[in-house]
């Protein structure tokens, strides 16, 4: 393991994690275990660890460390639980919550990302991201690794009732906030943890504004 990427790993946890109130041990030691820096393009290695979103290519990008180690720590994924990570990417989200469970469907969209995710050992299914993937449906959680207006319906429905979601929501003011919350009756309700910056997944539908 490179020693300079373990003492980076180690900062981000401690002072992009930590500082903002990740404090679920089980996350961190997820966080830990995992080196990100094989989940982005060669040439951007050095920026794996950075505070900020990190270029996938394509239009997409790695959501920031401190967005991702909140949700976890807000959504308390258990042992057992299956779980849905929506925009995949090149996999590293998948590769943590792997460290909290083993049932992970990663579901991605774009063939290069889902082969880089392949690439550094983790499975993918390819598809479209609102449609969410019900062969393996119910789940009890749901990570969208991006930002989104608005869950579709097809997310909703391949949740248990009760199942939480973990999301950057964009508002209608267009800003982005990191959000978690639960479907229930086939509704999502959840409130914001922290604004934030967070690159737009392709294929989701902003919800429909009444106008008087």
């Amino acid at each position: 393991m490179n020693a300079d990427f373990t003492a980076q790993r180690g900062a981000m946890i401690d002072s992009q994690m930590r500082a903002v109130g990740v404090n679920d041990p089980d996350v961190l030691a997820a966080v830990a275990a995992v080196a990100r820096e094989r989940f982005v393009p060669a040439a951007r290695a050095a920026l794996a660890y950075a505070d900020g979103a990190v270029a996938l290519g394509g239009g997409r990008s790695m959501v920031e460390p401190m967005i991702l180690g909140l949700l976890l720590t807000h959504l308390r994924i258990a042992p057992g639980e299956k779980v849905l990570i929506v925009g995949a990417a090149t996999g590293y989200s998948a590769a943590v919550v792997a460290e909290l469970t083993p049932h992970v469907t990663a579901l991605e969209c774009d063939g290069a990302l889902a082969a880089h995710a392949r690439s550094a050992g983790i499975n993918v299914v390819e598809g479209p991201l609102a449609a969410g993937w019900a062969a393996a449906a119910p789940y009890d959680v749901l990570l969208i690794d991006g930002a989104v207006p608005a869950l579709s319906a097809a997310l909703i429905a391949q949740l248990r009732d009760g199942g939480r979601v973990g999301m950057v929501l964009i508002g209608e003011d267009g800003v982005g906030r990191a959000t978690v919350g639960r479907v229930a009756g086939g509704h999502f309700g959840g409130s914001s943890i922290i604004e934030t910056a967070a690159t737009p997944l392709p294929g989701f539908e902003a919800p429909a504004r009444f106008i008087f």
